[in-house]
């Protein structure tokens, strides 16, 4: 069930309820939640609710295995069971398809006629994210860097925890399961701060990825030859908006519904628009695959060891982001070009941490950054690496304002809720939200809340229940 539906609006007051006042004990409220997630996913499609307890059950196997073996040829070829495994099931209902298609185009551009099959395959949500959360427990006991549960219930309420289960953040076992094992008493105070940080993440995805969504969705369907170069950049300018306030309204809803039945999610997003290098750029974007991909592909194949093969790893590893995100050339184009992006500044051997925030002297490194991000994204967002191409040309070759482009009149309407966003957010430097640091005063802080909830509900009209933009992944 989507999060900004009527469903999920029954959904989470009653299991809340149950949660905290019927299930009692760590192992009853474990066991609930299981069962709660299951069910969350088996409102999408309840057949494929059979790969997800695959997974998690062959996971849980194999880490009872790899922990109880000491020859390390044996724990290495449990582990390649376990990739097998899960690699295996993305590849079957996420990529073959795709490779399928690759290989007849490929065929026909030298002349055959090849005539393999169609296949159109139905992609599982969420199975990018728990495929990797279930591979990296595997992957940390073969390290020894974790130790295996006997307790199935918790492990498998780990893999499914519903809050994050189809869109993340990508949790670690080391971080997330020792939570499943500790009891949890019901606290206020923490509760009424997931529900602002909720409160927070729906106004992001309804009042401003929506709309903006909508505008973008209008531009990246014309013909970018006929299209003036304002409207397509307006274009731009909205999805690279739309797929921040998206994703990070969604990470937003997911880590304080997980507050509300005493669990810690780790941070996703940290102000990434004001990255001053594409390097700082990704260490504040999507954290939790970033992380993921720098511990097991990155470093895995070599990191940082001699120039050729760092270029070469970091080119890997960003056209493995890209892929990650989906089947299509365009995907795998746009983690490319991040991974090009990325080079210069490995070549020149500068490194600039996240924690260290950006002021406004900062501004003039700070555009250019968005610049390439936004032009990556048209890559993301286009149908075609040839219409992304088209669209990037346009914008400089087309660039006179014409009377009937409306996309930047009807999009300068929303760009106070972007400012507002961005602004607040700033203000806080807080992993959490803007509305933790409210004016103290109960009247301001309530009319705020209230205008929120209004603003979301009448947004909620116009764009009922739409999909996330990552649940694709």
């Amino acid at each position: 069930m989507l999060f900004n539906s009527f469903a999920f609006g029954v959904f989470l007051p009653a299991a809340f309820a149950l949660y905290w006042w019927v299930f009692r004990g760590i192992r009853a409220q474990n066991a609930f939640i299981l069962a709660a997630s299951w069910l969350f996913y088996a409102w999408w499609d309840w057949r494929f609710l059979g790969l997800l307890i695959v997974s998690t059950a062959a996971d849980y196997g194999i880490g009872l295995r790899i922990g109880a073996i000491d020859d390390d040829r044996r724990r290495r070829w449990w582990l390649w069971a376990s990739v097998a495994i899960n690699i295996g099931l993305l590849g079957c209902f996420k990529y073959l398809g795709f490779f399928v298609n690759s290989a007849a185009e490929l065929l026909r551009a030298l002349g055959f006629e090849p005539h393999l099959p169609v296949l159109r395959i139905v992609l599982p949500v969420g199975i990018s994210f728990y495929t990797f959360q279930t591979l990296s427990y595997t992957i940390d006991i073969h390290r020894r860097q974790l130790a295996p549960t006997r307790d199935f219930i918790a492990f498998a309420g780990f893999v499914s925890f519903f809050p994050q289960l189809v869109a993340g953040p990508i949790e670690r076992a080391r971080d997330l399961l020792p939570q499943f094992h500790r009891p949890r008493a019901f606290d206020r105070a923490d509760a009424a701060d997931g529900l602002r940080q909720m409160l927070w993440g729906f106004f992001k995805k309804i009042a401003v990825a929506d709309q903006l969504g909508a505008m973008a969705d209008v531009v990246f369907t014309l013909d970018p030859r006929t299209a003036s170069g304002v409207t397509l950049f307006f274009g731009a300018l909205a999805f690279s908006f739309q797929i921040y306030a998206d994703f990070s309204g969604y990470s937003d809803i997911a880590i304080g519904c997980a507050r509300l039945f005493g669990f810690r999610l780790s941070r996703n997003f940290a102000y990434p628009y004001f990255s001053r290098s594409i390097g700082e750029f990704w260490r504040r974007w999507h954290i939790s695959l970033s992380s993921w991909l720098r511990d097991y592909v990155y470093l895995p194949l070599g990191g940082w060891r001699g120039k050729a093969g760092r270029l070469r790893n970091i080119l890997i590893t960003f056209g493995t982001s890209g892929l990650w995100h989906g089947a299509a050339w365009t995907f795998v184009g746009w983690g490319l070009l991040h991974g090009l992006y990325y080079l210069p500044e490995v070549l020149a051997g500068r490194r600039e941490r996240p924690s260290a925030a950006p002021t406004w002297r900062d501004l003039p490194r700070m555009v250019p950054v968005f610049g390439l991000v936004m032009a990556a994204w048209v890559l993301f967002r286009a149908q075609s690496i040839e219409l992304a191409g088209s669209h990037l040309y346009r914008i400089f070759a087309n660039a006179r304002l014409r009377p009937y482009d409306i996309v930047p009149w009807i999009t300068a309407g929303v760009w106070w809720l972007v400012a507002l966003m961005l602004a607040a957010e700033w203000r806080s430097r807080r992993d959490a939200h803007a509305l933790e640091r409210m004016p103290r005063t109960m009247a301001v802080r309530w009319l705020i809340y209230v205008v929120l909830i209004l603003v979301i509900l009448l947004r909620m009209e116009l764009y009922a229940e739409h999909a996330f933009i990552y649940f694709r992944f």
